[in-house]
């Protein structure tokens, strides 16, 4: 395992990105670590991108870390490049490295590979994590651009700064790197000087290739990230419209539209909304949602007819509504699914599905609730209840086939007076809420260990921190309980026995 990011702290102490993690522990034993979470990365440099567009429509991720931005006559809308770079920087909260050059590639080089230090007014900030926006500035031979303190490089002092560049600005193999420094080869420069032909028959044609666009000898296009259109559609009338049924009947064929878009995009939608304004100027808005996505035109209107029909203040048309919009405020990827042989496939779960969403639609998001699994194995606080819209259905850990657990769980669990064998033997009889049991069968047991990392959680009083021995148990009439001993006797010199649930 090696460290892939660092702050500022840890910066200071000597570690550095590429590190080992045992080394960076040896040095500083009380270094705090979090797992590296690339999907999480990938969504924050979307979304960076995406707001990227605002000062240019060509701007394209550049992973893992990077965004390229074609800033052509876009520059002086906002003070030049380099204010530009750092208005950029600063409205996305983070201190970045920046470059320009002609072309893509020789921007990313210099932004990744060149002794850059972050725009001045970015000095002095706490950065949230350091990235490397590139800009392509698409300027034409002769151009002048400008460094960090606002004086014009020439093209020929950018020529030397690309020159300059270590030979890992082209990103080769660690063998093809090694096998360029044996050969005296280090700068962008050195290769540069050398003969084409030669340097493809030696380390292969990919890193002249690289070495060309580098140069700019060889186009290094770039492909800009085109923001999603909007599923919205809007309608106006020659007339007022006073009629909720004819206003219902619009909104059908203005699904219908927006289902087509969603249906070619892979796309369903989660959450409809309708604004109707009226021609005194009112505007009135009403939103559904629905569980799982969804691109059928015929359920979404019944959902606005429950939601018309259970509003408390009625749908007041006044002298009519004159225009009408509806959009998709929340969509998902939805693929088409093969039906079944007897077309029942999936049935019974779209049944649950409108059912949750009639229901939701009538009494609100908190009126129809569903539970789900929390992450932690202490049974009474294993599962939450959230609104039914929130969470899809539960995913729950399998246990397998040994260890089942009672379909009815006691909350509180509840004391009982147990005899059992020193030190971890299963109980052999029991009261419980005044009757004796005597154990016939008894299985386990089940060890589920206190979370150090947690303050007291349940409802066992006095037992923070405390083992649990699960066992299940059968009495002489062939009823079946789940019972524990709370606390090992290494533990504490005298555990309680409760029972915590009663199996079918």
């Amino acid at each position: 395992m090696r460290l892939t990011a660092l702050d500022a702290q840890a910066s200071k102490l000597g570690l550095s990105v590429g590190m080992t993690l045992a080394d960076a522990r040896a040095r500083c034993p009380d270094l705090m670590s979090l797992p590296h979470d690339t999907e999480a990365d990938a969504r924050e440099l979307e979304r960076l991108t995406a707001r990227m567009q605002r000062f240019t429509p060509m701007a394209a991720p550049d992973p893992p870390d990077g965004i390229m931005l074609d800033i052509t006559a876009c520059a002086h809308l906002f003070g030049g490049e380099t204010a530009l770079a750092c208005t950029a920087a600063v409205e996305a909260g983070y201190t970045a490295r920046h470059a320009f050059a002609a072309h893509a590639a020789a921007a990313r080089a210099l932004a990744r590979y060149g002794e850059l230090s972050p725009p001045s007014s970015l000095r002095g900030r706490r950065p949230k994590q350091s990235r490397v926006v590139c800009a392509d500035s698409g300027l034409p031979r002769g151009f002048a651009a400008r460094n960090d303190d606002g004086e014009e490089i020439a093209e020929e002092a950018l020529h030397a700064r690309i020159h300059a560049l270590p030979i890992a600005a082209l990103e080769l193999p660690e063998d093809a790197q090694s096998g360029l420094r044996r050969a005296g080869l280090v700068t962008l420069g050195d290769l540069a000087a050398r003969p084409m032909a030669a340097l493809a028959a030696r380390f292969g044609g990919d890193m002249v290739a690289r070495l060309r666009a580098v140069l700019g000898e060889q186009d290094s296009p770039m492909v800009p990230q085109r923001r999603a259109e909007p599923l919205r559609a809007s309608v106006r009338f020659a007339e007022p419209v006073a009629r909720t049924e004819f206003v219902l009947d619009v909104i059908e064929d203005l699904l219908a539209g927006l289902c087509r878009q969603m249906e070619v995009r892979h796309l369903g939608g989660r959450r409809f909304t309708v604004r109707l304004e009226r021609t005194d100027g009112a505007r009135r808005q009403l939103t559904v949602e629905t569980s799982v996505p969804s691109r059928d035109p015929a359920r979404i209107i019944r959902l606005f007819r429950e939601r018309i029909e259970g509003l408390a203040d009625p749908l007041d048309p006044g002298f009519g509504f004159d225009a009408m919009a509806l959009a998709v405020t929340r969509s998902e990827p939805l693929h088409p699914a093969q039906p079944a042989m007897d077309g029942e496939g999936g049935v019974a779960a779209e049944g649950i599905a409108v059912l949750i969403d009639r229901l939701t639609t009538r009494f609100g998001r908190d009126g129809v609730l569903r539970t789900g699994p929390c992450d932690t194995h202490i049974p009474e606080i294993a599962q939450r209840v959230l609104p039914a819209m929130q969470v899809g259905p539960a995913a729950w850990p399998d246990l397998g086939e040994g260890q089942p657990r009672p379909l009815f769980l006691l909350d509180p669990p509840q004391p009982v007076t147990a005899m059992a064998g020193v030190p971890d033997g299963p109980p052999q009889r029991l009261r419980w809420r005044g009757h004796l049991h005597e154990v016939v069968r008894a299985e386990g047991p089940e060890r589920i260990a206190a979370e150090w990392w947690r303050k007291a959680e349940g409802h066992v009083a006095g037992g923070a921190g405390l083992t649990r021995d699960y066992y299940r148990i059968e009495d002489e009439t062939g009823a079946r309980y789940w019972v524990f001993r709370h606390g090992l006797y290494e533990e504490t010199g005298e555990p309680r026995w409760y029972m915590h649930g009663l199996f079918a």
